[in-house]
């Protein structure tokens, strides 16, 4: 994979500029962690080179001064949100996360569930974390949050909400998903703060969109891609221009509330910190681009993959119009096309040349690779038994698994488990490959060659069963789908 992004510049940069920021008020600091902290992949595809678990390893360059609290709101877990990346519910989430930040050794101080108002699935989540030894606190519903900065930065509002002890300086306030009350929480705090004495401060760590690069760069766009559902728009901060001569970008949400955050700082602090929503963050993700061509069309990429996903949800009745209908004028924000996406092409082409459905794969060096629906495999297991082959370097008409092997697999598949589909998925197929590698030197080889297809693009001539969607995301493919079946007729798909 072309690097375009220097993720160990980025980890020394972001920790000490972390360090400053907290050295700027009273030792004490209230982070708010937006975005993923664990496998954070769209940074990854966008910014060829940034790790997975950036964020994660920059925190343990931190570890000794930083504690996390994990907030929830109670309204999530009386309705069972879902978090939609890992099909799990919200608490479920907040528990998954604490394990994980306490296996790599970062102290997770305790949960805070806001908008609480005595719900009973709360309550029953409260005693399970008590059960764990973990420390719980309710924050409340505000009445006329967040205008109401009277009411708000007073007893009868954050006054109200239990204080969260914390002990170190850095407090990372993090979250299962937006909406469960980051930045209330972070302001609750250094309200109860500063009447013990305390000048904390608040900063907010966002990975995109980046401030120093132009509004129509295609990482930003990229970022506005991401979660079109929640019409999350860039634009020029106008507080930071009025305030420095400067043009930097941030995103609608945070500009539209800073008036109110303003005040609210003015309120608890005697004077605000800051001039404007850019002053607030403290990423410097922007300063580690390396090669700034390589990104462009990483994002590019990314942008017309949103945008089949979104073709794709609404061909199986999910997602909406307005959605697609944005990320189509993304699309020509950035001036792209579904044409400069070189497997869109190639699987159409060679389903158009087949008559049946077609996968094409681009390998690392730019080689596309295509497979074909025969009667023994589907097109994503020929596709990619094909990319092995290539990989390897192995002739294209050796069979890496004999077709008397792959029978006995059918005949299970239609006369015992009652398939209708006798061809091999991607599960079966590398399955069947491994089988052949205890025996045979070219499977062997083939099956060595698996890692290499991380970070490849794939495109199907038709939408896939799930179990080749995720197979294709366990290897770390970037799939896209034509928003149609295999069969005309069929109005969902069949496994």
């Amino acid at each position: 994979m072309k690097i375009g992004f220097d993720n160990d510049k980025y980890l020394t940069m972001q920790s000490e500029h972390i360090r400053e920021r907290i050295a700027q008020f009273d030792n004490k600091l209230y982070l708010e962690f937006g975005g993923k902290l664990f496998d954070d992949y769209h940074a990854s595809r966008v910014l060829p080179g940034f790790m997975p678990d950036s964020k994660l390893r920059m925190l343990l360059q931190l570890k000794d001064q930083a504690e996390i609290v994990i907030v929830i709101s109670a309204e999530d877990i009386e309705g069972n949100k879902i978090r939609g990346d890992l099909g799990i519910t919200y608490d479920l989430d907040v528990l998954r996360l604490i394990d994980a930040f306490q296996e790599i050794g970062l102290f997770v101080g305790s949960v805070c569930i806001t908008k609480y108002a005595g719900q009973a699935a709360a309550d029953q989540f409260k005693k399970r974390l008590a059960d764990l030894n973990i420390r719980s606190y309710n924050h409340y519903k505000i009445p006329g949050y967040p205008s109401d900065v009277n009411r708000i930065v007073s007893d009868e509002g954050y006054g109200k909400n239990e204080y969260i002890e914390t002990q170190r300086p850095l407090v990372v306030i993090t979250a299962p998903g937006p909406g469960s009350g980051k930045m209330a929480t972070c302001l609750s705090q250094l309200y109860h703060e500063h009447k013990r004495g305390i000048k904390a401060g608040y900063a907010k760590f966002e990975t995109f969109p980046f401030c120093n690069l132009p509004l129509k760069h295609p990482v930003n766009i990229a970022y506005e891609a991401a979660p079109a559902d929640l019409n999350d728009v860039n634009l020029i901060d106008p507080f930071h221009l009025e305030a420095y001569g400067e043009t930097t970008v941030n995103y609608n949400r945070d500009v539209e509330i800073f008036p109110v955050l303003n005040a609210m700082f003015e309120q608890i602090l005697g004077k605000s910190p800051y001039k404007s929503p850019t002053d607030m963050g403290v990423n410097m993700a922007g300063n580690c681009i390396i090669d700034d061509d390589i990104c462009r069309q990483a994002s590019e990429q990314e942008i017309i993959r949103r945008y089949y996903q979104a073709l794709c949800d609404l061909k199986r009745g999910r997602g909406s119009k307005d959605i697609l209908y944005k990320l189509e004028l993304l699309m020509k924000q950035a001036y792209i096309t579904v044409e400069d996406r070189s497997v869109v092409n190639a699987a159409l082409d060679r389903e158009a040349a087949t008559g049946h459905p077609a996968v094409a794969i681009e390998l690392p060096d730019g080689t596309l690779v295509t497979g074909k629906t025969t009667p023994l495999l589907g097109a994503s297991a020929a596709a990619l038994l094909n990319s092995l082959k290539v990989l390897g370097n192995i002739d294209h008409e050796i069979h890496l698994v004999s077709p008397k092997s792959i029978e006995p697999i059918q005949r299970l598949k239609t006369d015992y488990l009652g398939s209708q589909n006798p061809r091999l998925h991607t599960d079966e197929i590398l399955i069947a490959l491994s089988t052949s590698a205890a025996s045979d030197k070219n499977a062997e080889s083939a099956l060595t060659q698996i890692p290499k297809l991380k970070g490849c693009e794939a495109h199907s001539s038709v939408l896939l069963s799930s179990v080749d969607e995720q197979i294709f995301k366990r290897l770390g493919l970037h799939l896209t789908c034509e928003p149609k079946y295999e069969s005309k007729n069929r109005k969902y798909h069949k496994h």
